[in-house]
């Protein structure tokens, strides 16, 4: 990060901690500082901020003890991950645990249509050009499948920076670790065939067509689609390991 970031805009002078505080949950709210992204200096701050170094030094003070940042090692601080919170013990239920994978794939089906028809009306050209690069790259067949699960995960991290939402990026970040071994999952187990992997391709590139139209409905309505049919995935393998347990 640099002086020139456009995030960060210049304060009146008359403005002190306070303002600096308010104008820094502002952009964590809005998503524009995103959770475990770290922070300038308090001197780039500061002359970005047109204030002195002594008000952004206070106001950081303020947002660490309101729990919005945290000091990184080695100095400086961040927007505050929730992810070390999680009890790991369910970390690992959903990890091995098919029912209770499903059970998240609800919960994802219901957060991420939203954040589809969200995106479709916010996105900014930048992170629709990031979204068309993303599907890009999982349409080269000449890249490793060991990116599947990576390509995946930035599919659907770049739709929620594109819904401006600051509230469901601190949702997402609180289950990021479950979403990646879940996604890894899905890409390497539970549909793992090239025919499967075209089946997702064209449904993310549904999302992204309804993303790019401006058009929420169709967004929302090819995102419910992928998440059902990752739902019926469930279904089959529950099926399936049942009918497993019936033979022994």
């Amino acid at each position: 990060m640099h002086s020139t970031d456009v995030r960060f805009q210049e304060l009146p002078r008359q403005r002190v901690a306070d303002r600096i505080a308010a104008e820094l949950m502002r952009l964590i709210a809005r998503g524009e500082l995103a959770p475990g992204e770290r922070l300038p200096g308090e001197r780039q701050l500061a002359e970005m901020m047109n204030v002195s170094r002594v008000s952004v030094r206070a106001a950081l003070q303020q947002l660490k003890a309101q729990g919005l940042i945290d000091a990184v090692q080695g100095g400086g601080t961040r927007v505050l991950s929730s992810v070390s919170s999680l009890d790991g013990p369910l970390t690992e239920l959903l990890k091995v645990n098919v029912t209770s994978l499903h059970d998240l794939m609800e919960i994802r089906a219901a957060l991420e249509v939203w954040a589809a028809r969200r995106a479709a009306s916010q996105a900014t050209p930048e992170l629709i050009a990031q979204l068309s690069a993303i599907l890009d790259a999982m349409a080269d067949a000449c890249r490793s499948r060991t990116f599947k699960a990576t390509d995946d995960l930035s599919f659907h991290l770049a739709i929620a920076r594109a819904t401006g939402s600051g509230v469901y990026m601190h949702i997402l970040e609180l289950i990021r670790e479950i979403l990646i071994e879940m996604i890894a999952f899905h890409r390497y187990a539970l549909f793992s065939t090239p025919e499967d992997d075209d089946t997702v391709l064209s449904h993310h590139r549904a999302v992204f067509a309804g993303i790019r139209d401006r058009d929420p409905e169709a967004a929302g309505a090819a995102m419910s689609e992928h998440l059902n049919w990752v739902l019926a995935q469930y279904a089959h393998e529950r099926q399936r390991r049942d009918a497993e347990q019936a033979a022994e």
